[in-house]
């Protein structure tokens, strides 16, 4: 009975989700060379053709760490209809950054979220996300860290050290948090994930990020509770090229997703129906240049206007 219930909470979620999209349009965050300056957007009618909203120097300028840099901000509405958005606030850092918006445009300080400061031997925490689990009421925050010495059996010397794995924790408010745990151990260096429910169960798309056999690749896995278990990554859904940094939507029926091809330079997309046939429709894609990947999601049209205005 309480999985049934769970599912029927999940399920109104969702429904209420799609009538929400009925007037909306689609915003993609990211950032640019190394994050030094911070959050950019831009937005989309159909999700393929793509425009800057230019502001000088962005929409939210880091302070946080002694690097202070914004990379891989992931944004989403909650349940309490804010942005909530988390980020790669340092390369060496223990902990992310959280701040979140009613607006896009005006945001709340900063906050340092320590999420792996009780680990001595933590390298990093990269690559933050965030997803609501509409059955628990309460927000999962993962990211990719090194912990060395662990899983030595996937360590190579190319790696220069790192060898990741995915690590979470859970909260209600982004004040109090629970203790940090290991999400997803998939037998391999692993980092850039996204979650997203289809109605059934939860989708981990998930970059491989092994160098030796070369991978750089996305996988999928999938998990009854957002927190897991996780089931094995299934075999590459992306190319011979190297990708990171996955963020899908369901755009007209289908799972779409996107993806950095970071060594050529340019986004990529591709799309599915039942992840497991999966096509390539890069050539509908127009992204202005330079961008670095964050995350899609989706905006009333009032609120872009409102966006518009500000960054005009």
């Amino acid at each position: 009975m309480k999985h049934f219930l769970c599912s029927i909470t999940i399920l109104l979620f969702s429904l209420s989700a799609v009538f929400a999209q009925k007037d909306s349009v689609y915003m993609f965050s990211y950032f640019v060379g190394n994050g030094e300056d911070g959050l950019h957007l831009l937005y989309s009618e159909d999700g393929f053709k793509w425009e800057t909203i230019e502001r000088t120097p962005s929409f939210l300028t880091p302070k946080l760490s002694s690097d202070k840099l914004m990379r891989d901000p992931c944004i989403i509405r909650g349940k309490d209809n804010k942005f909530h958005m988390v980020w790669t606030v340092s390369w060496t850092q223990k902990g992310i950054g959280y701040a979140s918006s009613d607006n896009l445009v005006d945001w709340s300080e900063q906050l340092y979220i320590p999420v792996m400061e009780h680990q001595t031997k933590a390298r990093n925490t990269w690559a933050p996300e965030v997803t609501y689990d509409p059955a628990n009421q309460e927000y999962m925050i993962y990211w990719a860290t090194t912990i060395e010495g662990l899983f030595p059996e996937t360590q190579v010397e190319e790696d220069n050290g790192y060898n990741h794995r995915m690590y979470y924790v859970t909260t209600k408010d982004f004040v109090t948090f629970s203790d940090t745990k290991l999400l997803y151990e998939p037998g391999f260096n692993s980092i850039d994930a996204t979650i997203k429910h289809d109605g059934s169960k939860w989708v981990m798309f998930i970059k491989d990020e092994t160098r030796v056999p070369a991978q750089k690749n996305i996988k999928i896995a999938y998990s009854d509770k957002l927190t897991g278990p996780y089931s094995p990554a299934s075999k590459p859904i992306t190319g011979s090229y190297w990708a990171e940094g996955p963020t899908t939507a369901n755009i007209d029926g289908y799972w779409t997703v996107y993806f950095d091809r970071y060594i050529d330079n340019r986004f990529g997309v591709i799309r599915s129906k039942d992840l497991k046939t999966w096509e390539d429709i890069s050539g509908k894609l127009v992204f202005p240049k330079g961008l670095r990947h964050g995350t899609i999601f989706r905006v009333s049209r009032s609120e872009l206007d409102a966006v518009l205005t500000v960054a005009n």
